[in-house]
């Protein structure tokens, strides 16, 4: 085992790496949302092409950004405190999150030196994930003998072969992307982070397939935790009306480790329901494109499924304030976290 903390039990890091975050994140937020503010990193706000998102919208321009240096950090910080940094899942977990918080680093960097809301180029962030996920899935595949075992909902867990591979940088890209389509409202994404990871401390701690298939490693559980206390330390500022965004740099990164989680996991599939929220943020953008792409080609004007995409603009857009997004939508992802358990459970029963 190599960490820097070698003499500690299992429960004993998880503890500490639930309460550390948290309390460092209290501690230096306030420094950090300075520093921020005195370095410009204000956030720019993206405008819709019939009008601007909301009127209250605007009001968030110039607002600091790259919050997600402090979460992904301290993150970080307790990773190499707490997890066994020999297990491959464990490195590649810590692979991929800092690939994409460097991304997300160079998106929001790229948005405020234009001042404008639109960061590195789509095909430039899709290559650089790829080029993570397809190292994490090759590297997993040749050095897990387990890796390309995967749970199918309501039906048992299947070896897939090399089929691991392809569905690993499918599910990491994807996920990744989707959290950050998510980032858009005040405390939206990092509150839905919480729910989907604890079915993720579940899957690992009590998973009932653990001693038979060895899917998860208990020496992740650590990461998993601090990523939850992390979370919600940086809700302390993010909360509405936020004084801080964690920013392409945050999301970008969180959702490249919840992917990645469920690789490590077997969880692929799974995590269509444990990332319920997650899943409906990506798949409104999705079908607007698509939807907005045929009528044009049928009609030959193009026209909106929903009234905007990502689908917590849409409720706004028919009346609901940002607060009620934010809590019905983390509701919603609590909801998710139950049916996802018993999905789970289901598919050994």
């Amino acid at each position: 085992m190599i960490n820097f903390i070698t003499d500690l039990d299992l429960d004993t890091q998880m503890m500490l790496a639930l309460g550390l975050p948290f309390l460092l994140t209290l501690l230096i937020g306030p420094l950090v949302i300075f520093l921020l503010r005195a370095l410009k990193a204000g956030q720019p706000i993206r405008e819709a092409r019939q009008g601007v998102l909301a009127p209250e919208h605007q009001s968030k321009a110039g607002t600091p950004t790259m919050g997600g240096l402090m979460l992904i950090g301290l993150v970080l910080l307790a990773s190499l405190l707490f997890l066994d940094l020999s297990s491959e899942r464990v490195q590649c977990v810590l692979f991929v999150t800092i690939i994409t918080a460097i991304l997300g680093f160079l998106d929001d960097y790229a948005k405020i030196r234009r001042h404008s809301s639109a960061g590195v180029s789509g095909w430039f962030k899709i290559g650089l994930q790829a080029i993570a996920a397809t190292g994490c899935a090759v590297y997993l595949y040749l050095s897990d003998p387990n890796i390309d075992q995967v749970t199918i909902p309501f039906y048992d867990t299947i070896s897939i072969g090399w089929l691991f591979i392809p569905l690993a940088i499918l599910t990491i890209i994807a996920t990744s992307n989707a959290v950050n389509l998510t980032d858009g409202l005040d405390g939206l994404a990092s509150g839905c982070m919480i729910p989907t990871c604890l079915f993720f401390l579940y899957v690992i701690l009590w998973q009932p397939a653990a001693e038979e298939m060895a899917f998860a490693t208990e020496e992740m559980a650590p990461f998993i935790t601090a990523i939850i206390s992390a979370c919600i330390g940086f809700l302390w500022f993010n909360c509405h009306p936020a004084k801080v965004f964690m920013g392409d740099t945050g999301s970008l990164a969180l959702g490249g480790a919840l992917g990645t989680l469920a690789v490590c996991s077997g969880t692929e599939f799974m995590l269509i329901f444990a990332g319920g929220v997650f899943v409906a943020e990506a798949s409104s953008v999705v079908i607007q494109v698509l939807w907005f792409k045929y009528t044009r080609w049928r009609y030959g004007e193009g026209r909106r499924f929903f009234r905007m995409a990502p689908l917590h603009h849409h409720f706004e857009k028919i009346g609901w304030s940002e607060t009620q997004v934010c809590m019905r939508f983390w509701i919603i992802n609590l909801i998710f976290l139950a049916l996802s358990i018993y999905i789970y459970e289901l598919s050994y029963s």
